[in-house]
């Protein structure tokens, strides 16, 4: 699909999606957003596309949200009325964050590939993908609070669930200090590390590989169940699981499964 700030492929059932906007370090303007709810809800409906990676072309994999998206915003909900201003101002905020809301919503598991800068809107970006990845220069930031703004599109609400601190979270969230790639794995940011760019996108390419290799049906339920299962209890996890297997899991994937498990691998249809 042809987009103006992303690039988006598929080879191998693996859909690439790159930021591309590198001489402004993939800063996220109003385009960019929009963009990126326009590639995720592609991948979702592109059966040949089993798992999505997320990367950014240039040095840096995002700057964040583009300061000259932040002073446009103003002229563009203004009216006389100020009920009415603060009225389209919530609904720009709340469909920013639906665009980021649409990596959790894609069907697809969603890899996150990091290299350098991770910052602001970048951080809201990246706890919507399934798994983060990052190599030795990355670095991370949430930096809203040096800006004098608050978080608002996402990293509040998620990134206490991904790294299981709040203590941690807030004290990020209110010194907006630079988190490097190894304390990014130690607190659980990221899954894995690797040395340079280069050994980033291959291994995390790997992995993907691994992903599209198995059921598509059982990997687009297990994505659903786990994004639930965050959200609610464990009482009512296992009561949708149940209700799902009962209507997904006499599929064909799963007699494919039984049946390579006497040799050869399993052939999924999309």
């Amino acid at each position: 699909m042809q987009l103006e700030t992303l690039t988006v492929s598929v080879q191998d059932h693996i859909a690439t999606v790159r930021l591309n906007r590198p001489d402004k370090a993939n800063a996220m303007n109003a385009v960019m957003w929009q963009d990126i709810r326009r590639a995720f809800d592609w991948v979702d409906t592109e059966a040949h596309a089993r798992v999505a990676v997320l990367e950014g072309e240039g040095k840096h994999f995002t700057a964040g949200i583009d300061l000259q998206m932040m002073m446009g915003i103003a002229p563009q909900i203004q009216d006389p009325c100020d009920g009415r201003t603060r009225e389209s101002l919530r609904r720009v905020i709340l469909d920013m964050q639906d665009t980021l809301t649409s990596l959790e919503r894609c069907r697809k598991p969603v890899l996150a590939a990091i290299h350098g800068a991770c910052v602001g809107g970048g951080i809201d970006l990246i706890c919507c993908a399934d798994m983060r990845y990052c190599s030795a220069d990355a670095y991370f930031s949430i930096k809203e609070i040096d800006i004098g703004m608050v978080a608002d599109v996402g990293t509040l609400q998620r990134l206490p669930k991904i790294v299981g601190s709040q203590g941690l979270v807030r004290e990020l969230a209110y010194t907006g200090r630079r988190v490097e790639a190894a304390e990014a794995r130690e607190i659980g940011l990221v899954n894995r590390v690797f040395d340079s760019r280069e050994a980033l996108q291959a291994g995390v390419r790997e992995i993907a590989a691994m992903v599209a290799s198995k059921s598509p049906l059982s990997i687009r339920g297990t994505k659903e169940m786990l994004n639930y299962a965050r959200d609610h209890s464990v009482a009512d996890g296992l009561n949708y699981i149940a209700t799902w297997n009962s209507a997904m899991l006499m599929s064909e994937d799963l007699s494919k499964a039984m049946m390579a498990g006497k040799g050869g691998a399993p052939n999924f249809r999309d």
